[in-house]
């Protein structure tokens, strides 16, 4: 027997291989499905289930194709409804994959449905748990995204179900047994991951804040909520998504890896209102991009901020890449449910510039430059980093904008004169400067580098104190 985790670092999600004895099972799989079947093919295993731990929100799951593909069974835990075929297990019922037993555990809490997966060798002894949102390494899954689908599903009332689910059905089992989780760091399905993926069950008793053996239902629940973030817009689509299904990926790479002339391409934006998103490095979209398109780096998180800020999952896309990421970027945009990409810029801006169309420009400048500006009059700085990150050390007397909330607090923007804006290392500040500009916003100079070559600088930076951001 084998069990092996595919973990996917842009969106933090591990979904997990099982085979023994000719016969295989994929956990959690990712949209493109053709990885598992390989992966099968060479052990010589056929794939009998798919087994889902509960309906994703931050992710498209490849449940459907895979099963289209392979013959394979999709599993679900009890309370699931989806609308396809799938086997509904009951509570410890017991799935053969050659030697190896499956065992359906319910434990609701993330979700009503979610189900953890025991894994059981021949010897009847417990190698592991797949515990999908129900328990991470470090933390737990949040309990407030069922409300969007269903209003009585509070997060209180999901997290008394977390925690019973906890302390009932997860922490009776082996110390020594591992915990195979579906996120780890950067997952927005929880607020304090480690950047570990895996563990034992005995260790995370020791170490999880939310399994400490005192600890009392109430006090569980404020501990869960506390600092919990509103959830990306995108989740509840793709909730949907993965009850009712969705295109076959294989459709939506054949409409979307298409080249489009830069003609071709502004008649679409034009006649479908499609957005122009451009996926190349920071560096070279400040240089020069074409007017009102949105900055989104395949370099960084990339399908995260899409679905962050996008929003609307059925919005049209036209690309503009580097050479040879087209089929790439169609994937990751599906992976989190954007499935209508339209095409992709044949050529790439040197081919809308040989057009005759126009292009733009940010103005961006050294972090020195920064600070010799700085020190000769007073200027506005807009800080585009999460409140924690402000928190933890900021430009004296800047003004935080998170990005994630950009589309929220416009009114807060300065309208009147230059100011300079910044994030972390020069990623999503340009993702920042482009929702701006695409609004009418063209008074921002981007500071290259961020707030990690700021601080080399001598600005004066402050620390300890309180976010001013209002989100």
């Amino acid at each position: 027997m084998k069990i092996e985790q595919i973990y996917t670092g842009c969106i933090a999600q591990a979904a997990y291989y099982l085979e023994s004895n000719g016969e295989a099972a994929i956990f959690d799989p990712l949209r493109e499905v053709q990885p598992y079947i390989d992966k099968a093919a060479k052990d010589n295993a056929k794939i009998k289930y798919i087994f889902e731990t509960h309906f994703h929100a931050d992710f498209v799951s490849g449940h459907l194709d895979l099963a289209k593909k392979t013959g394979a069974q999709i599993v679900y835990g009890p309370t699931a409804a989806p609308e396809f075929d799938a086997v509904i297990a009951t509570d410890n019922q017991e799935f053969k994959v050659g030697n190896y037993t499956i065992r359906a555990i319910h434990t609701p809490g993330h979700t009503l449905e979610s189900t953890c997966y025991l894994l059981i060798d021949e010897n009847n002894s417990i190698h592991g748990i797949i515990t999908g949102d129900t328990l991470f390494i470090g933390d737990v899954g949040r309990p407030d995204l069922a409300q969007a689908l269903t209003s009585e599903l509070t997060q209180e009332v999901l997290a008394s179900h977390l925690y019973d689910s906890l302390r009932n059905k997860i922490m009776v089992l082996p110390d020594d047994i591992t915990v195979y989780p579906s996120h780890g760091a950067g997952s927005a399905c929880g607020k304090n991951m480690s950047k570990e993926t895996t563990d034992t069950l005995g260790n995370q008793k020791k170490t999880n804040y939310a399994l400490r053996a005192d600890m009392t239902k109430e006090e569980f629940t404020a501990e869960l909520l506390d600092g919990l973030g509103a959830p990306p817009a995108y989740f509840p689509q793709n909730v949907l998504m993965n009850i009712k299904g969705y295109e076959s990926l294989d459709t939506v790479l054949e409409k979307g890896v298409k080249p489009l002339t830069a003609q071709e391409l502004e008649a679409t934006a034009n006649s479908t209102g499609a957005i122009v998103l451009d996926v190349r490095h920071e560096n070279d979209f400040v240089k020069q991009h074409i007017p009102n398109s949105i900055f989104i780096g395949l370099h960084g998180g990339f399908a995260p901020w899409v679905g962050a800020l996008i929003r609307d999952v059925n919005q049209p896309i036209l690309l503009v890449t580097p050479e040879g990421k087209e089929e790439e970027t169609v994937t990751r945009l599906a992976r989190v449910g954007f499935d209508n990409t339209l095409g992709y810029l044949k050529g790439g801006i040197d081919a809308w510039t040989a057009a005759g169309f126009e292009t733009e420009s940010i103005r961006s400048i050294s972090p020195e430059e920064f600070a010799e500006g700085f020190a000769k009059n007073p200027i506005t700085v807009v800080d585009s980093r999460k409140p924690g990150e402000y928190s933890g050390g900021h430009v004296a007397d800047a003004l935080n904008i998170p990005l994630d909330f950009v589309n929220e607090q416009l009114a807060e923007v300065p309208k009147d004169g230059d100011y300079y804006l910044h994030c972390a290392g020069g990623y999503r500040s340009v993702i920042m400067a482009s929702i701006l500009k695409a609004r009418g916003y063209h008074n921002m100079i981007n500071v290259e580098k961020g707030f990690g070559g700021i601080k080399n600088t001598n600005v004066p930076v402050v620390t300890g104190q309180t976010s001013c951001s209002n989100s």
